[in-house]
């Protein structure tokens, strides 16, 4: 299990309003034989809920999206787990997004952007 590192505890950036959505971690490489030749990626994806649960989260409150794992798309509109992930955040579900490479989360500039931007909406909210 991560621990949370001392910093973090005494700056956290991390509070109720956070903790009271959920915590959303997308898992995801591109095609099935990154899958097989990267195993140690995906479980250090899939450990990010571990992070979460550190950081203040319920286990049962960390959405864990790895629908879009073994698949190659140009654009995010084949990537179910990643219209989840924006459609959660859009609603204002998510507290915490956690990824590995999260300059990869989105296939392109305008897909990563808008994630961004919705983040950014959520934090300014009460």
């Amino acid at each position: 299990m991560t621990s949370v590192l001392p910093w973090e505890r005494a700056n956290s950036k991390v509070c109720d309003r956070h903790l009271q959505r959920l915590a959303a971690v997308y898992v995801r490489q591109s095609t099935r034989q990154q899958l097989l030749n990267h195993q140690e990626s995906t479980r250090l994806q899939y450990a990010l809920k571990d992070r979460a649960v550190a950081l203040g989260w319920e286990a049962d409150r960390v959405l864990v999206i790895d629908d879009d794992l073994g698949m190659s798309a140009i654009t995010a509109v084949a990537h179910t787990g990643f219209q989840r992930l924006v459609t959660e955040i859009g609603l204002d579900h998510v507290g915490l997004v956690l990824g590995v490479e999260m300059s990869r989360l989105a296939r392109s500039g305008k897909d990563w952007y808008q994630l961004i931007e919705l983040c950014a909406l959520g934090c300014g909210a009460g």
